[in-house]
């Protein structure tokens, strides 16, 4: 198998290591993994716990988008960083989606009109614009982003980073558009590792399994050189093969995982599509899609890595 270094120069030990692990998994493990909105603390994480009496591996949270008190509210920045830190210093894995503000917009934002909505053609190339006004109001919002991962990185925490997800989709603001989506997507890279010189991330690109309206993967695909490991988002058991072809092909050795799911993958699906190196089980949706049984079975499977698991697994030191 190939193997890549991180994409960040000067990457530090911890996302070195975390690569590493990605790339040990492939094909052998699957690493178990629940998201947590933020109002939720880590909430989800323990709910999986007492179904399947055991602790996925993979903490996930979002860096938050909403008013304070509400599910994504940008209130709970502070405590979940801390949360993310004392689950690192157990040795799980931390993984950070995005769901960023549309640049026409301040946060915080409801969902539905401040993240899912529409960027014309003429603001897309103007957030992608140095010198306009709404290019800096992105920077801006970029910047309160790179806070909560520099804080991370001050507490030596690698982080599986998931911004700008499911780009081959029409709902949210980055999507649809793929040559401004592949612009902006570096740009944020530029941003994050060139001026904020962040060295803790491991960047995951993750688009939408190709059904309904979201495209094919490529157009969207950024570049080996802004990637580390790529992923698919998927529901309602959307785990048809030419998916995985087709981001395997594009990964060219590089891990892959299964960014959100509703739908469990089933032992038929594993057997079948042995190289997802993880999983982030969705909030609600994972419950609602599958049955309790069903979300033990995947979690006793042979291949999956659970929490007690990762010490054998990750190769750099918890405090």
């Amino acid at each position: 198998m190939n193997r890549y270094a991180p994409v960040t120069p000067s990457a530090t030990p911890g996302a070195h290591d975390l690569l590493d692990l990605l790339y040990r998994l492939s094909g052998r493990g699957l690493l178990t993994g629940q998201h947590n909105q933020p109002a939720h603390g880590s909430a989800w994480t323990h709910k999986l716990e007492k179904i399947t009496g055991r602790t996925p591996g993979l903490w996930g949270q979002e860096v938050g988008f909403s008013a304070p008190g509400t599910l994504d509210g940008v209130d709970r920045r502070g405590p979940n960083i801390a949360e993310a830190v004392a689950w690192d210093r157990r040795g799980a894995v931390i993984t950070y989606t995005w769901h960023a503000v549309c640049p026409l917009d301040d946060e915080p934002v409801e969902f539905e009109g401040g993240v899912v909505r529409d960027l014309a053609p003429a603001d897309f190339d103007a957030v992608l614009d140095p010198g306009s006004p709404l290019h800096q109001r992105w920077q801006a919002q970029v910047d309160v982003a790179a806070v909560v991962l520099r804080r991370l990185a001050a507490a030596g925490v690698p982080v599986m980073w998931r911004p700008y997800h499911e780009m081959n989709g029409d709902w949210f603001w980055w999507g649809g558009q793929p040559e401004r989506f592949v612009a902006l997507w570096r740009q944020l890279y530029d941003r994050l590792v060139g001026h904020h010189g962040l060295t803790n991330l491991i960047w995951v690109w993750s688009p939408n399994a190709v059904y309904d309206s979201a495209a094919p993967f490529e157009p969207y695909f950024p570049g080996p050189d802004v990637v580390d490991v790529l992923a698919v988002d998927t529901y309602g058991g959307h785990y048809e093969p030419a998916n995985y072809e087709a981001l395997l092909d594009l990964a060219d050795g590089r891990p892959i995982g299964l960014g959100e799911v509703g739908t469990l993958p089933d032992p038929e699906v594993l057997a079948d599509q042995p190289r997802w190196a993880w999983f982030l089980g969705w909030p609600g949706v994972l419950t609602d899609a599958n049955d309790e049984d069903t979300i033990r079975a995947l979690y006793e499977h042979p291949r999956a890595v659970t929490l007690d698991a990762l010490p054998s697994w990750r190769p750099y030191p918890a405090d």
